[in-house]
C-alpha cells in the first residue's frame, strides 16, 4: 500500500490555501490571497475574506490538484483548519472540505492552524526532533511550544502572548509610520540600511521577576508610536529606516532571546520557528546567530511556506493519517478560538455518524 495522499484545506484568514502532501512529500501547492482587497481598510474584513474564499475555493483546489497531476479521486484524505481564525472564513473552507470528503468518500481531518505552522517546516526539513522547541510568530499568535510527537502528544505551552502578537506590532506601526498593509513586509522594507541600535525602544517583559516566557508588544508598539508623534510635531522628517530597523531589533531581540532560554531550560537542542514574522529577516538572522552561540539546531520553513498555506494543513493531515488517528465526523464544527492542545481538532457529539472510509 502506498502513502497516503492528503489534500489540505485553509482557510482561517485572507489566504485561501491548498496543498497535496503524500508520505512527507509536497506534491503542490496554491494560495489566493485576498490581501489586496483589505489593504485600503488597513487590515482585514471578515466579510470580505470569506467572500473571497467562496470565490477562490474550487480554483485553488483545481490548481493543486492540476500541479500534482492528480484527480480528486487520487486523493485519499482532506484535511482542514477549523480553528482558530475568522468564523465566516473556516466556514466556507469547512464547507468546501466536507464536500470534497463525502463525494470522493474519504475521511476528513479537522487540523489546528498553528500546528500546520509547525508541520509546514517538515515539508523542507524531515521530520520534528522529538522534542523540540517551536515558536510560533504571526500576525495573531506569538507562542513558545515544547512539542514532541506532533500528531501524537499534547502540546505544551511555554509562553504566549498578552496582549498585541509581534505581526500585530508590525502592522500597528507600519501605519503610524505611513507604510502599507500588511506590516511585517512593509517594516522589513524600511529597515534596510537602517541602524537597529539608533533607538531605544523598550524589550517588554524582559526585566527579572517578569513571566520569562510570555510575550507582550503593545508598551513596544505605544512606543514606537510616541517617537513617530515627537518627530512630527517638532516638524523633524522622520528617519524612517532606522526607526524600522530599531523596531525589527527590539522584537526580533525579545523573540529569540526567550526562545533561547526555553530551550536551555527544557533541554531542547533544536528550536524551529514558523508563522509570518518568520519570513522576517532580522528574526531569521538574529535566531541565526544565538542559535549557532549556543549549539541548538535552527529550523525555519522556506519563506512560502512561513505565511498561511494549504500545504501545512496537510502536513498535518499526512501525519495523523499515517499515525492511525481516528477521522472526523460529519458533524466536524469550527472552533475560532480553538486552544493549541492537540494538532488535531475534533469537536464531536455523542453518536455522530463517521465519514465514509
Amino acid at each position: 500500500m502506498g502513502s497516503p495522499v492528503v489534500l489540505g484545506i485553509e482557510s482561517s484568514c485572507d489566504e485561501t490555501g491548498a496543498g497535496i502532501v503524500s508520505g512527507g512529500r509536497l506534491l503542490a501547492h496554491v494560495v489566493a490571497s485576498s490581501m489586496d482587497e483589505h489593504a485600503r481598510f488597513g487590515g482585514v474584513v471578515p466579510e470580505i475574506a470569506a467572500r473571497a474564499h467562496l470565490q477562490a475555493f474550487n480554483p485553488v483546489v483545481q490548481e493543486a490538484l492540476d500541479r500534482a497531476g492528480l484527480r480528486i479521486s487520487d486523493i485519499t484524505a482532506v484535511a482542514v483548519t477549523t480553528g482558530p481564525g475568522l468564523s465566516g472564513a473556516l466556514q466556507v473552507g469547512l464547507a468546501g472540505a466536507k464536500t470534497l470528503a463525502y463525494s470522493a468518500g474519504v475521511p476528513l481531518y479537522g487540523v489546528h492552524h498553528l500546528a500546520g505552522h509547525v508541520a509546514a517546516d517538515t515539508l523542507e526539513h524531515g521530520p520534528l526532533p522529538n522534542p523540540c522547541m517551536v515558536l510560533i510568530v504571526s500576525g495573531g499568535h506569538t507562542s513558545l511550544l515544547f512539542v514532541r510527537d506532533l500528531v501524537r502528544d499534547p502540546i505544551l505551552h511555554i509562553g504566549d502572548t498578552v496582549d498585541d502578537a509581534a505581526g500585530e506590532c508590525f502592522d500597528k506601526v507600519a501605519r503610524v509610520f505611513g507604510l502599507p498593509y500588511p506590516g511585517g513586509p512593509a517594516i522589513d522594507r524600511a529597515a534596510r540600511g537602517g541602524d537597529g541600535c539608533a533607538v531605544a525602544f523598550p524589550r517588554p517583559l524582559t526585566r527579572p521577576g517578569d513571566a520569562p516566557y510570555a510575550f507582550s508588544f503593545s508598551g513596544l508598539k505605544t512606543a514606537a508610536a510616541r517617537w513617530a508623534e515627537q518627530h512630527r510635531l517638532g516638524g523633524e522628517e522622520l528617519p524612517l529606516a532606522d526607526g524600522a530597523a530599531s523596531l525589527q531589533e527590539a522584537v526580533a531581540d525579545v523573540l529569540t532571546r526567550k526562545a533561547l532560554a526555553a530551550c536551555e531550560e527544557y533541554g531542547a537542542r533544536t528550536l524551529v520557528v514558523v508563522g509570518g514574522v518568520a519570513a522576517n529577516s532580522r528574526v531569521r538572522a538574529l535566531a541565526e546567530e544565538r542559535c549557532a552561540a549556543a549549539g541548538v539546531e535552527l529550523r525555519v520553513p522556506p519563506l512560502t511556506l512561513c505565511t498561511d498555506n494549504g500545504a501545512m494543513i496537510a502536513a498535518v493531515g499526512d501525519l495523523l493519517v499515517r499515525a492511525g488517528a481516528a477521522p472526523a465526523r460529519l458533524d466536524l464544527s469550527i472552533d475560532p478560538s480553538a486552544p493549541l492542545e492537540h494538532a488535531s481538532l475534533h469537536p464531536v457529539a455523542r453518536g455522530a455518524v463517521p465519514l465514509p472510509l
